[in-house]
């Protein structure tokens, strides 16, 4: 509280991408476009997962789960910008600015380690195809989503804390449409060097950790490929991972821009941002549903009669 009573700045104010009032329209009327599209894509994957039982396995359960996170992400990232504007308001408070930081940071650490996870299940599943449903059960699966959150949480935390320590004295507009940790250093009046080394360290330290992960399990995956003889096999079992390894690379591409870099902001900072928060959870329920033959029939069967739910069977 003593902390809160020394900051003089109380609200900031998001300059968003022009002051012009016809770019902002433009910019307003993509991104409700593209939070829509990713909405409805991204919830239909969760309906569909859920509603129906030739999709009750940890495959489909972590990928309902993929889609929670790209609509989480995109909704805390842009609604503050489409309300403003809306309001026609460009003020964001402290501890609102704080608040979004922190569930980005806590939706996108997960949504890392998320997809490490995935990466994980299907080394199982291909590599230890015998042991899969052993290694990778309802309890597993549950234990594992669980642990992506509670990471993110620390990671989120620790990744924020300095920042709620710093002080504001003006001037108080951030070159974003979102408070962005970068541009939000560039305001403080007091040192910012301990928030710019945690950020560096800690949100290095997760991409690197899951990239490594990523990597090493499909290094295993081409390696179990590569010996199948028969080339339709080959092509079977690689189409099980091409539609997460597209998501992978659009997820951490990125990433190594906004965070493995010094804490300087640049302006394509926003289009970045727009991307990894936007546009990613726009196309990945087309990625997925375009590749996965069994979500489209499933997505199909859900448009012509009402499937009953037992509850997910993961043996």
């Amino acid at each position: 509280m003593a902390v809160r009573n020394e900051t003089r700045v109380t609200q900031f104010i998001l300059l968003g991408f022009s002051s012009d009032p016809d770019v902002q329209l433009i910019f307003f009327i993509l991104l409700l476009a593209m939070y829509l599209l990713s909405l409805a894509g991204n919830l239909l994957i969760v309906v569909t997962v859920y509603l129906d039982s030739h999709l009750h396995s940890p495959m489909y359960f972590f990928l309902s789960h993929l889609s929670f996170l790209d609509f989480g992400l995109s909704t805390v990232a842009v609604s503050k910008s489409l309300i403003n504007f809306v309001l026609q308001s460009k003020t964001i408070l402290f501890r609102d600015c704080i608040a979004q930081m922190f569930f980005m940071h806590l939706i996108g650490g997960t949504e890392c380690l998320h997809l490490s996870l995935m990466a994980y299940d299907r080394y199982v599943a291909i590599c230890n195809p015998l042991r899969y449903t052993t290694i990778i059960n309802r309890r597993v699966c549950l234990l594992l989503v669980v642990s992506t959150w509670v990471v993110g949480f620390i990671h989120a935390f620790t990744q924020l804390f300095p920042a709620t320590q710093l002080l504001f004295c003006g001037p108080n507009e951030i070159n974003h449409f979102c408070c962005e940790t970068h541009a939000l250093y560039l305001l403080s009046c007091s040192s910012t060097f301990l928030s710019e080394m945690m950020d560096i360290v800690n949100s290095g330290s997760l991409t690197l950790t899951c990239f490594l992960v990523v990597s090493i399990s499909y290094a295993y995956i081409i390696s179990t490929i590569l010996k199948i003889r028969s080339a339709e096999g080959r092509k079977k079992t690689f189409s099980t991972c091409a539609s997460h390894l597209m998501v992978v690379a659009l997820f951490f591409g990125p990433l190594v821009f906004i965070f493995l870099r010094p804490p300087v902001v640049f302006e394509a900072d926003k289009l970045v941002t727009v991307f990894s928060t936007i546009v990613t959870p726009w196309l990945n329920p087309f990625i997925y549903t375009l590749r996965n033959e069994k979500v489209r029939k499933a997505m199909k069967k859900l448009g012509v009669k009402k499937v009953s739910f037992p509850g997910i069977d993961m043996n």
